[in-house]
């Protein structure tokens, strides 16, 4: 990294503010010049429009460029004093024409502020070790939900390398095992990834998108009483369900041990339908009842009232692979994503 790159990372460029330093612009570049050591040396500074920083040293007495001052190691007190004089001249044009941002890069800042604005949550800086990391936590238990951290790439591939931003964030297991087939999803750096997933922010997935996924993390910090949105399989060789139906709208089913009463169950019809086909309410929970058979085994059931039908194919198995679901084996958490668009159909 040069010491460009170092000082002005986190910041973002004040164009308005460049001419009044006293930066020209010529075409699409900004320079700026200033003699420094007695008008031994100049320094010279371009800016181009996406605010990328360069610089030089340029030796009067030869009018050639001088670079010793960027070695890295054992350079000698000559070229210690021009890179002394180069990085305060560095440092002066970012204090006076940038502006500090908590993170890099652009969609890092601009999760960080629709996490703002829906949960009022400021990014929390906690390890001075690491400058770059920060945690978004649920004010009213302080638990974590997403963290922000700029690593080498080669800590989710080996094959590739260069500093990125990426959200860790807290989802379902079964959904995290469908994300990591999609591009863009990568198992969870430094934290447990049964639970958490990691995502590059670099714009190849929408802020709207990844917003969805903070969401579905935010939930695991809200309190147990809080509905949740549950798809269950559902298999009519060993259950006939509109049959059950056409005598009440409340029938029992297996529990799954984190359902809770209010929480909504999406009823996913297997082959011939392949579909989501019903959306129930839990009005009861923790029935004893054993039950067992080549097929299943019940130790308790639930109660769940009929909310609605959806029709064959509305809500086929190949839709729900457009939203990350590419497998139903068990009870698995509604992405908040799909709920939305669940929620449309009339």
């Amino acid at each position: 990294m040069t010491i460009e790159e170092e000082l002005f990372k986190n910041e973002k460029i004040d164009f308005d503010k460049l001419f009044k330093y006293g930066f020209r612009k010529e075409e699409s570049l900004y320079k700026y010049s200033k003699n420094i050591m007695n008008n031994t040396f100049r320094i010279d500074i371009e800016i181009n429009s996406n605010g990328i920083i360069i610089g030089k040293v340029i030796d009067l007495s030869f009018d050639e460029e001088y670079t010793n001052y960027r070695i890295k190691n054992n350079i000698g007190s000559f070229a210690s004093k021009v890179k002394e004089e180069f990085i305060n001249l560095l440092i002066d044009i970012r204090d006076n024409c940038f502006i500090r941002e908590d993170f890099i890069y652009e969609q890092s800042n601009r999760i960080a502020s629709l996490i703002k604005d829906k949960y009022k949550d400021e990014p929390d800086f906690e390890w001075e070790k690491f400058p770059g990391y920060a945690t978004f936590k649920n004010k009213d238990n302080n638990k974590w939900y997403a963290i922000i951290m700029n690593i080498d790439k080669n800590k989710l591939d080996e094959k590739t390398n260069g500093e990125v931003e990426i959200i860790n964030i807290k989802l379902n297991p079964d959904e995290i095992v469908d994300l990591l087939k999609l591009n863009g999803f990568y198992p969870a750096y430094h934290m447990n990834k049964k639970s958490w997933i990691s995502i590059i922010l670099n714009n190849n997935l929408s802020d709207e998108y990844i917003m969805n996924l903070i969401d579905e993390s935010y939930r695991y910090t809200l309190n147990k009483n809080k509905t949740n949105e549950w798809i269950i399989p559902a298999n009519p060789k060993y259950f006939d369900i509109e049959k059950s139906l056409e005598k009440n709208n409340i029938i029992k089913w297996k529990q799954s041990t984190n359902i809770k009463i209010n929480d909504i169950i999406y009823l996913y019809v297997a082959a011939p339908y392949s579909s989501i086909m019903y959306k129930f309410k839990v009005v009861e929970i923790n029935i004893p009842y054993e039950y067992k058979d080549k097929n299943i085994k019940m130790q308790k059931v639930m109660k769940i009232d009929l909310i609605k039908r959806y029709e064959k194919g509305e809500l086929s198995f190949n839709k729900l692979k457009e939203f990350g679901i590419n497998a139903i084996r068990g009870p698995r958490y509604m992405p908040s994503v799909l709920s939305k668009y669940i929620d449309k159909i009339k």
